[in-house]
């Protein structure tokens, strides 16, 4: 399995994701208002709760044991097969209980006028999530991360041309719930004609043989759906209290600053999704070296960059959300410089945590996730109703920085040691530099405009040239990368590299 490969793909697929973000995210906001989209954000992290339960650990399960190499002559048949019936079968149950509670009146009786609607659409967004859950999980199994990513970007670009469409015809938080269901749909029934291309369509929906694992594949997702709920409790406890205890004005001004900050996110994501399945293969052949020198790599490479964002961030946030958003999201900026910390922490958990599943042994990792949840939840309990939407983002800053040190212990217990060369003192020399240079150019350009547009290059041009200065990353180490580059790009790189280094 080539993991610089498969990475490229999901890394491609984030930016391209992030681009089309940028445009998408302000169109609905500006459409919607702070309130609706208040409303927005909560039915969202409700989906999302929502969908680890019916998942089940599903994509994870389908990705990591597609991808280990078992004897059986259709093992990739019989794994997707045994998947795909039982994703089904859960996601249709919660998608008529979510009807039914619709039906009852119960949803708009708790949540409000127009819950009722969104309710049947969450159902019909929760079946077609599932199946696009399934055929992701198979594809990127296959190692055929060029084609399950792409459909990604595909998929927002669809996501924002209908849903927006949508809301200038005056359809609101429903018409935006349309769109991410045709967006799902469509994209879904393509990645379904990429997989049976590759695989046995007959043996998939033939029953799974005497042999097969079923205990070993269910103990798995079971162990999954507790690790993944406790994880993405993490990320949607906030919200929900914040929308039910402070309104849904605060809620919308909270949503874009988690917006922004989970910006920082698009590369340590796509190692976490690559890592996972990339990891399994070597746990399987007992390659505990490899692993150790991989998530090592991966850790300071992810620091390194996570903390050029960061800095970035912080010195332009009082430019670019009252601009990107709107000038009454101005409120959103102290959230965002509170919520940062904890973003860089739980950024470099992301990778340990992928290798750790990788392992299969999640015991150690939920024990490492729940204990930042349990803190993390305790904290939104305490401050959210004392400090409104600046105590729910103190209590998930600690909650995703504890997540950096927890799991850090956790994979030394896994066997794996993912800070061996983190070289944490030249990074941090590096970013001290780096700092007082971007936040002197963005303090002296007065146009907020103008400071968008100039600060992030020279800002991205420095940092880079320090990075190599100090060796936090040396030319070797972008070999595998340049070297797949196409000749004359790399003509052109290697002598700028030489003049840095």
């Amino acid at each position: 399995m080539n993991i610089i490969r498969g990475f490229v793909s999901i890394l491609g697929s984030k930016i391209g994701k992030l681009i089309l973000g940028v445009v998408i995210t302000p169109l609905i906001v500006r459409f919607l208002g702070s309130e609706l989209y208040g409303d927005y954000a909560f039915l969202m992290s409700l989906l999302a709760i929502t969908m680890i339960i019916v998942n089940a650990g599903i994509f994870d399960g389908t990705r990591k044991f597609i991808a280990e190499d078992m004897k059986n002559s259709n093992w990739v048949e019989q794994v997707f097969g045994f998947y795909l019936r039982v994703a089904i079968i859960l996601a249709l149950i919660v998608a008529v209980a979510f009807a039914v509670f619709s039906w009852i009146g119960l949803a708009e009786r708790f949540l409000g006028d127009g819950f009722e609607v969104y309710f049947y659409l969450l159902g019909l967004l929760i079946v077609a999530r599932q199946a696009n859950s399934v055929a992701r999980g198979g594809l990127m199994g296959l190692g055929l991360e060029d084609r399950s990513e792409p459909l990604l970007v595909i998929r927002k670009l669809l996501f924002g041309v209908s849903a927006v469409s949508l809301l200038y015809l005056g359809y609101n938080v429903g018409g935006v719930l349309v769109g991410h269901f045709l967006a799902t749909s469509v994209t879904a029934a393509v990645a379904y004609v990429f997989f049976f291309k590759r695989v046995d369509v007959k043996s998939v929906f033939i029953p799974v043989t005497d042999g097969f694992p079923k205990r070993e594949l269910l103990s798995f997702n079971g162990l999954s759906i507790v690790l993944i709920l406790l994880t993405a409790s993490l990320y949607h406890v906030d919200i929900l209290f914040l929308r039910l205890i402070a309104g849904d004005q605060a809620t919308g001004y909270y949503r874009a600053a988690l917006v922004i900050a989970e910006f920082l996110w698009f590369v340590p994501t796509a190692l976490q999704m690559v890592l996972l399945h990339s990891s399994s293969e070597l746990w399987s052949k007992g390659e505990n070296t490899r692993i150790t020198e991989l998530s090592s790599r991966a850790t300071r490479y992810n620091l390194s960059f996570i903390l050029l964002l960061a800095i970035g961030l912080t010195a332009l946030a009082s430019d670019f959300l009252p601009l990107y958003f709107g000038p009454e999201f101005e409120a959103s900026v102290l959230p965002l410089l509170v919520l940062l910390p904890g973003v860089i922490g739980f950024a470099l958990a992301r990778p340990m945590f992928a290798i750790g599943q990788g392992k299969g042994d999640l015991s150690i990792l939920i024990g490492a996730t729940g204990t930042a949840a349990l803190v993390n939840l305790l904290l939104n309990v305490l401050l959210i109703p004392m400090y409104g939407m600046i105590g729910a983002a103190v209590a998930t800053s600690i909650g995703y920085g504890l997540m950096a040190v927890l799991h850090t212990l956790a994979a030394r217990r896994n066997g794996f040691n993912p800070v061996q060369n983190l070289r944490l003192v030249r990074i941090g020399i590096v970013a001290v530099i780096a700092a007082i240079f971007i936040f002197g150019a963005a303090t002296l350009i007065e146009s907020s405009i103008i400071s968008l547009i100039v600060v992030p290059p020279l800002g991205f041009i420095v940092y880079s040239v320090l990075t190599f200065r100090f060796e936090v990353i040396s030319i070797e180490e972008l070999e595998p990368v340049t070297n797949r580059l196409p000749e004359t790009l790399e003509k052109h790189i290697e002598p700028v590299l030489q003049w840095i280094t």
